[in-house]
């Protein structure tokens, strides 16, 4: 079995080598004719100057090869490819006489066909075309296209008279060449006087009234992207002020140049001519258009009879329906922002479609308009979405306590459960998984089972009116959740209950806010004797330390030791409490001693971990992102976080005589509540460059101080270091505390530092490459942590900060991202300070992390 291992390992690594050897080896030109030049670059250079924006480059029709790291990898593959692989088999199969008639005879004419048309064959070279790049042959009609493109470029900035060619530089190889395009631009045209023209009385006012914001300015060179823009601006600002049908094609720009031929100057006249009607040739003055008659008919289909419906009056809307109304009024007439005798405007015809879709209840709604004079008489069709929805999941699953489960989720989500809009959403899960070490629980099994119910009112739910601190158009939500979750041989069995009452709001489609006024946690360990069978870190350190008293008689009790081993064990849990017992309370070791120091710390981990937790918390989160879109990848994006918890229970201990348990600490059913508070400060930058190039980088930084009831952090409101989504040279809960050298199984602290920069490249058709430096770390800061090498205690301490290195390879499946990222340790503070740096830089202490879509 081994010797199969050893040379299946050893045909892997040969193949690899053969495949690089190929790629490497293969000769660029190839493909390339003694009469053709193949392009090695693109200069732009304008008066002699060499052009560095990347808009003027991305105007240029034919590109050179992509490069990795300056290889034509995508170019070589292509070139591996048989050119044509069907007159190759057809050359091969007629080579000899008699082959085709043994290929018959031993297949069949059918299966000698297909063999033409196989992967081996026919199918590599195809696959290996598609990932690749055919090479990028000189076409000079190109060049003359590109030519003309930059001079109509300059152009636009205001260079008429600029004048441009290109030559083919091939002096440095025969095959090889680059094309150099040289602008000279002349000087540039500038903007003299301003001036109007405009037919409507009410264009002018609504025009003088705003003036000041035009985009357009004497002295200003001209530049045709600026009045592009300006004309934007006229046409959202007059129908933001009530002109209904005003048309884009009714502004003008007309430009004269001063009677001096030589003169560079420009006389720029806006003329704005009256409404022209399509298809008549009637003009009309623009008028400002206010509401009349708002009606709204729900459960409206296509093909429906308006006049068969009921209806209503409300507030002065009309609302149209069948049988009986199953909306509140209110909800309906709230996500609408045409009022009657309102002025009309473009943005609440915008925030009208956007509030409705945000009720969730109905598709995306359809709103006529019908002008009499100057009137507008409006129609709001709503076409409701199906009541109920039931979604089944199933899955398979695998982590580090299970070796292989199956998951099982189902939800049942009923809209419009009260007749307010409001969404109802029942969900229940449950997983069963067959666990990994045996040595954390008697059973075979692990198991979880969970529930939750989610309502969401498409408004703020509170006792006071919010529309002037938060309006309709920010879309406000409420969200109110409970629910429940119950783990079986996983930890310590965990039982999970919590609730929440939230809102979210948007002021833009770029900041969005979050408040939980309330977040309710109570989690209860079912096994907390199981401790140190999870946490075998933590067992392995005390086990080292009881080794130094096990020759103690009075102590055999606590230990195991079977006839075939010498070195005896602390059983779990009597010998393990019992110990911990007489180090700390019956004299064994002394109170300054390092065994008495260390069970102590060891002591205060185990009831940290296995104490029952109360979090009764608030917080809010603000979130500005500039993304404008999934393939957006020029954006930043930044997210604060700020938590507070314990705070109200704290203050009616003023006024109810809460228990207390014997450190001290007021209990709320039995419970010590944490006290703390906390803040995360979360950035990302990304920049794009030519060739789909993307620089991320990403800074974080985050901070959780216990206070009055507390002396630490609860473990699942604690920070971690490692894994595929921080720093990736360490596996998760690995990295840190500072400098230890990972003490526990689970590895975290309360204060955090994590920076990642990675260079993001494709490779070849939907498999793209990344390199990355992650660095950050954990430590303890205010709380009862005594391991100096775990505390921050100020900038010294930021010497403790890791780094990782590495490499990633990644998938793009369009709507998700597989990938692969390998991390090297670069810099790894738990070792001693000369011997930090790359001492473990090698695949044999990589760590290999699986991830799906990008980590920030």
């Amino acid at each position: 079995m081994n010797m199969c291992f050893l040379n299946t390992k050893n045909i892997a690594k040969i193949s690899l080598i053969l495949l690089v050897i190929a790629i490497t080896s293969c000769n660029a030109l190839k493909r390339v004719d003694n009469d053709e030049l193949l392009l090695t670059k693109n200069v732009v250079t304008t008066d002699g100057k060499k052009v560095k924006n990347e808009d003027v480059y991305s105007l240029i029709s034919q590109k050179p090869n992509s490069t990795l790291l300056g290889y034509p990898l995508r170019l070589n593959l292509y070139n591996l490819a048989k050119e044509n692989p069907d007159s190759s088999y057809q050359a091969w199969l007629h080579k000899k006489p008699k082959r085709i008639a043994k290929l018959t005879k031993l297949l069949s004419k059918k299966q000698v066909d297909q063999l033409g048309e196989s992967f081996m064959v026919k199918g590599a070279s195809t696959w290996l075309k598609n990932i690749g790049e055919s090479p990028a042959i000189i076409d000079t009609s190109l060049a003359r296209k590109s030519t003309n493109l930059l001079k109509a470029y300059y152009n636009s900035q205001g260079y008429f008279n600029s004048k441009s060619q290109y030559t083919i530089d091939s002096t440095n190889s025969k095959q090889r060449a680059q094309i150099k395009y040289n602008i000279e631009l002349g000087e540039p045209y500038m903007i003299d006087s301003l001036s109007t023209n405009i037919s409507s009385k009410t264009l002018d006012s609504i025009y003088e009234l705003n003036k000041h914001k035009s985009l357009l300015n004497t002295n200003d060179q001209y530049n045709w992207s600026n009045f592009s823009n300006e004309r934007q601006r006229l046409i959202a600002l007059f129908r933001n002020t009530g002109i209904y049908n005003f048309q884009e094609s009714s502004i003008n720009f007309d430009i004269d140049s001063i009677s001096n031929p030589s003169s560079k100057d420009m006389r720029i006249k806006l003329q704005i001519k009256n409404l022209k009607k399509r298809g008549e040739n009637i003009i009309t003055e623009y008028k400002v258009y206010k509401f009349d008659t708002i009606r709204i008919y729900t459960d409206y289909f296509f093909g429906d009879n308006p006049s068969e419906m009921n209806s209503m009056e409300y507030e002065n809307y009309i609302i149209y329906y069948k049988d009986k109304l199953k909306y509140k009024p209110r909800a309906l007439t709230n996500a609408i922002f045409l009022k009657k005798d309102s002025i009309y405007r473009e943005i609440n015809k915008s925030r009208t479609y956007r509030q409705i879709s945000n009720l969730n209840t109905f598709k995306y709604p359809n709103i006529t308009f019908d002008s009499i004079g100057h009137t507008l008489h409006t129609k709001i069709y709503l076409s409701p979405l199906k009541k109920y929805q039931l979604r089944i999941d199933p899955e398979l699953t695998h982590s580090n306590i299970q070796r292989i489960g199956t998951a099982f989720s189902t939800s049942l989500t009923t809209k419009n459960v009260f007749g307010g809009a409001e969404t109802l959403s029942l969900s229940a899960r449950g997983s069963l998984g067959l666990l990994s070490d045996a040595s954390i629980s008697n059973e075979n099994f692990v198991s979880e089972v969970g529930a939750d119910i989610n309502l969401t009112v498409p408004r703020i739910w509170m006792p006071f009116n919010t529309k002037k601190i938060i309006p309709p158009y920010m879309l406000p939500q409420t969200r109110m959740i409970i629910g429940t979750n119950f783990q079986k041989n996983i930890g310590l069995d965990k039982q999970n209950f919590n609730t929440i009452l939230g809102y979210n709001w948007s002021a833009t489609q770029s900041k969005k806010n979050a408040l939980e006024l309330i977040n309710i946690q109570f989690i209860r360990n079912i096994n907390p004797g199981r401790f140190f069978n999870v946490y075998q870190s933590t067992y392995k350190r005390l086990d080292d330390i009881a080794d130094n008293y096990q020759d103690d008689p009075t102590l055999s009790e606590y230990f195991n030791a079977p006839d075939d081993t010498t070195d005896p064990k602390l059983i779990i849990p009597t010998g393990t409490s019992g110990f911990i017992e007489q180090i700390l309370n019956q004299g064994l070791a002394p109170s300054t001693s390092d065994d008495y120091i260390e069970v102590r710390s060891i002591d205060e981990r185990q009831k940290r971990l296995t104490e029952n937790n109360l979090i009764f918390a608030t917080n809010y989160s603000y979130t500005k992102d500039s993304r404008t879109g999934l393939n957006d990848n020029s954006f930043h994006q930044f997210k604060i976080k700020l938590e507070s918890a314990g705070n109200l229970l704290s203050a009616f201990s003023n006024v109810i005589t809460f228990n207390e348990n014997e450190d001290g600490n007021l209990l709320v059913f039995g419970v010590p509540f944490s006290q703390y508070i906390k803040t995360d400060f979360d950035y990302i930058k990304h920049w794009s460059f030519p060739s789909q190039n993307v620089v991320a980088f990403r800074g974080f930084f985050g901070i959780a101080v216990p206070y009055g009831n507390s002396n630490s952090i609860p473990f699942t409101k604690s920070y971690f270091a490692g894994g595929s989504n921080d720093n990736r040279a360490w596996n998760a809960y690995d990295l840190g505390p500072g400098s230890t050298k990972s003490l526990n199984d689970f590895n975290e602290a309360n204060l955090k530092i994590a920076v990642n920069l990675e260079f993001r490249f494709p490779i070849a058709g939907s498999i793209k490459g990344a390199f990355f430096a992650d660095a950050g770390n954990i430590w303890n800061v205010y709380d009862n942590e005594e391991n100096e090498d775990a505390i921050f205690t100020g900038l010294s301490s930021l010497k403790d900060i890791a780094l990782g290195t590495g490499f990633g390879i990644r998938y793009d499946f369009d709507y998700f991202v597989l990938r692969l990222d390998t991390g090297f340790k670069t810099y790894n503070p738990e070792l001693e300070v000369s011997k930090r740096w790359f001492r473990d830089y090698n695949f044999n202490n990589a760590t290999i992390n699986i991830g799906v879509n990008y980590p920030f």
